[in-house]
C-alpha cells in the first residue's frame, strides 16, 4: 500500500490557515448581529435570542451528517462544503429579506461550521499523522480560537453589519480557494463498509467532553456580570482565559501525544476546578485574572486528550463520524447548560453558577475514568478487531 508523508509541513499549515479564515468570518459577524437585529430590523430581545440560538440546534443536528460526509466523500469535500455554506450564510445576511434573511443565514452557518470543523479536524489529523493527533487537534483549535478572537475586532473596525457579512463571504471564499490547492490522501471506500462502532460506544467520551464544557456558558454569560462587583475585572479575566487557551493549545497541544492522555485530561480538570473556585469566591482583580488564566490553561487539554484517544482506536474510514458525534455532545451540553446556568443564577446568584460548573467536572472525571481506564480505552470506542493503524496516516 502506498505510504504518504506526514507531519507539520506546508500542507498542514494551509489547512490551519483555511480554518482560521473560516472562523474569522463568523467571528466578524457575531458581535454585530444582535445590534443589527435589535436596532436595524426592529426585533425584540426574544428575537435576538432565537436568531442566535437556532445556530446551535442546526449545528448539533448537522454533526451527524458532517461526519459521514467526511468519511464517505472525503475530508476535503466536507471542508469545502462547510466553507461554501459559510459564504452562502454571509450572502443570506445581505439579502433584503429582513429577519428571514437572518434566520436563513444562521441555519446555513450552523450546517457550514459543522462540516468545516469535522473536515478540518479529520484531515489535519491524517496529514500530521495519527500518532500526532493531539497536537494536530491543538493547532486546529488554535486556528478556531484565533479566528473567533480576531473576528470581533475586525467587525468593530468595519463598523456595520453589511460590511461584516460581506467580510464573511470574502474570508470563506478565500479559504475555499486556498483549500483547492491542497491535495488529499484519504481515499473513501468504494464499497459500503460495515460499521464496527456505533455512536452509543462513544457515550463515555462524549459525556466527558460534555461535562467539561458545562462551564463555557457560565463564563460567557456571567463572568463579567459577577466580577463587576469585585473590581470589574471581568474583561481582563475573560481575555486571560481565552489567551491561555490559544497559547496552550498551540504550544502544549502535543502533550497528550508524549505522555499518557489520561494524565493531561485529569490534570486539566484539576486546573479548571481551581480556576472556577477562585472566580466563584469573588476575588480581587489580580486573583480573578489568575483564576481565568488557570481555567483557560486547564481547558486546553481535555478535548485533545479524549479525541486523540478515540481517533487512535477508530478506523480511518470512521474518524469523521466519531468526531461528529463527539462535537455533538459538546453542542448538546453547552446548549442545555446555557438554560441551566440562567436558572441557577436567578435563584442562587452568580457565584453558584461557577460552583455548579466546578461540580460538573466531577461528573467529567467519572466519565473520563471509563475513557482512560486501560481495560476500557479500546472497548469503549471500537468493536473487537476493529482497532488498526492506517498506513496512509503513519509517517
Amino acid at each position: 500500500m502506498r505510504l504518504f508523508p506526514t507531519g507539520f509541513g506546508v500542507r498542514f499549515w494551509l489547512l490551519i490557515g483555511a480554518t482560521f479564515l473560516g472562523f474569522l468570518g463568523e467571528g466578524t459577524v457575531l458581535p454585530v448581529l444582535a445590534p443589527h437585529v435589535r436596532h436595524d430590523l426592529g426585533g425584540s430581545d426574544q428575537t435576538v435570542g432565537f436568531a442566535i440560538g437556532i445556530f446551535s440546534f442546526v449545528s448539533l443536528a448537522s454533526r451527524f451528517a458532517s461526519g459521514p460526509l467526511a468519511d464517505r466523500k472525503g475530508r476535503k469535500i466536507a471542508f469545502l462544503a462547510g466553507l461554501l455554506t459559510c459564504a452562502l450564510a454571509g450572502a443570506a445576511y445581505l439579502l433584503p429579506l429582513g429577519m428571514a434573511g437572518i434566520y436563513l443565514g444562521r441555519v446555513l452557518q450552523g450546517f457550514g461550521e459543522a462540516c468545516l470543523y469535522t473536515g478540518a479536524a479529520a484531515w489535519a489529523v491524517e496529514v500530521a499523522g495519527i500518532h500526532r493527533s493531539a497536537q494536530a487537534l491543538g493547532y486546529v483549535s488554535s486556528g478556531i480560537w484565533g479566528g473567533t478572537a480576531a473576528g470581533p475586532v475586525v467587525g468593530q473596525w468595519l463598523g456595520s453589519f453589511d460590511r461584516a457579512a460581506l467580510m464573511q463571504v470574502v474570508t470563506a471564499l478565500l479559504a475555499f480557494a486556498l483549500l483547492t490547492r491542497v491535495t488529499e490522501d484519504y481515499q473513501p471506500s468504494v464499497h459500503p463498509v460495515r460499521r464496527s462502532w456505533a455512536p452509543g460506544k462513544l457515550l463515555a467520551p462524549g459525556m466527558a467532553i460534555g461535562f467539561v464544557n458545562v462551564h463555557y456558558p457560565v463564563v460567557a454569560g456571567f463572568l463579567i456580570l459577577h466580577l463587576a462587583r469585585h473590581g470589574n475585572a471581568g474583561p481582563a479575566a475573560f481575555s486571560a482565559y481565552a489567551l491561555l487557551i490559544l497559547l496552550s493549545r498551540f504550544f502544549l497541544g502535543g502533550l497528550p501525544d508524549r505522555i499518557r492522555p489520561g494524565i493531561t485530561y485529569f490534570g486539566g480538570l484539576l486546573a479548571m476546578a481551581i480556576g472556577l473556585v477562585i472566580i466563584a469566591t469573588g476575588p480581587s482583580p489580580v486573583a480573578a485574572v489568575a483564576g481565568g488564566a488557570i481555567l483557560g490553561f486547564g481547558l486546553s487539554f481535555p478535548w485533545s486528550s479524549v479525541a486523540s484517544t478515540v481517533l487512535r482506536a477508530t478506523p480511518a474510514g470512521q474518524r469523521g463520524s466519531a468526531l461528529g458525534v463527539l462535537t455533538a455532545f459538546y453542542d448538546l451540553f453547552v446548549g442545555v447548560s446555557s438554560f441551566a446556568a440562567g436558572a441557577v443564577a436567578a435563584r442562587f446568584g452568580y457565584p453558584a453558577t461557577f460552583l455548579t460548573a466546578a461540580l460538573a467536572l466531577v461528573a467529567a472525571a467519572v466519565a473520563g475514568w471509563f475513557v482512560f481506564s486501560p481495560r476500557k480505552v479500546v472497548a469503549s470506542v471500537c468493536a473487537p478487531g476493529s482497532l488498526h493503524v492506517d498506513p496512509a496516516t503513519e509517517g
